[in-house]
């Protein structure tokens, strides 16, 4: 006898619905909606699985499918919230285009929180909060998570500072040099961030008072000068190696 399929398969659209979910029927408007029935082409019968932030990953079978809604049958939850490692990136915001890739790489690579950093070389002050969780939805949806990494509003770097939690290290990538990312993480277990600063880097004043902080650790990335979201997906990598959930 051979192998059953799996079920659902692993070609299944997933979709994030921001509300809590529960077994029983649901509806799905707007860009779920068009998604399912347009690009997915979803029909009858076919499987999607929901995930909410909340309760978990669930299955669900499309009982109608139309040009402006979705109806489903939720039937059961596949899989509780994951627990996610606590890891902040604190970056500076980037262009657009750059800066949507750093959110999704982010996402992708288990960051628990993301924190636009304002400092005096930022090309953008004012980063667009809510395109930015849209990226990591998209991204969770790909890439499996089920927990939805928060997006914090923009802050200046002197306040980040001043108002940084006790216990929590603060992993800066400093380009004049520091310890070793993966030896200073792995020695250095529990809550952490890791801040990156903006093209062009960190100014003398900033780095001076990042050095000064008490939970602050200078970190190299390597020989070679990173663009800002390069450092920051290899930086998180190091992390997550040394000190989270790849281990």
């Amino acid at each position: 006898m051979g192998a059953q399929p799996a079920w659902p398969p692993r070609s299944t659209p997933r979709v994030f619905v921001d509300r809590a979910l529960t077994a029983g029927a649901l509806r799905l408007e707007g860009a779920q909606a068009h998604y399912l029935a347009t690009v997915m082409r979803a029909k009858p019968g076919d499987p999607v699985t929901l995930f909410d932030d909340t309760t978990g990953e669930w299955l669900a079978l499309v009982t109608q499918a139309g040009r402006r809604d979705v109806s489903l049958d939720v039937t059961e939850r596949l899989r509780a919230r994951e627990a996610v490692p606590d890891l902040w990136l604190c970056a500076a915001p980037l262009k657009k285009g750059r800066v949507d890739w750093l959110a999704e790489k982010a996402c992708e690579l288990g960051v628990d929180r993301l924190v636009p950093v304002v400092t005096h070389r930022t090309v953008v002050d004012r980063p667009n909060t809510d395109r930015l969780r849209t990226q990591m939805i998209e991204a969770a949806e790909q890439c499996g998570r089920t927990a939805l990494p928060r997006v914090a509003d923009a802050v200046k770097l002197p306040h980040l500072l001043r108002d940084w939690p006790e216990g929590r290290a603060l992993f800066f990538a400093d380009e004049t040099g520091g310890e070793p990312a993966a030896a200073a993480m792995r020695a250095r277990p529990g809550p952490a961030a890791i801040l990156i600063g903006p093209e062009g880097g960190f100014d003398e004043g900033e780095r001076a008072a990042i050095r000064a902080h008490p939970q602050a650790v200078g970190i190299t990335l390597g020989p070679r000068i990173l663009r800002a979201e390069t450092a920051a997906a290899a930086a998180v990598s190091v992390w997550m190696a040394a000190a989270g959930d790849w281990g």
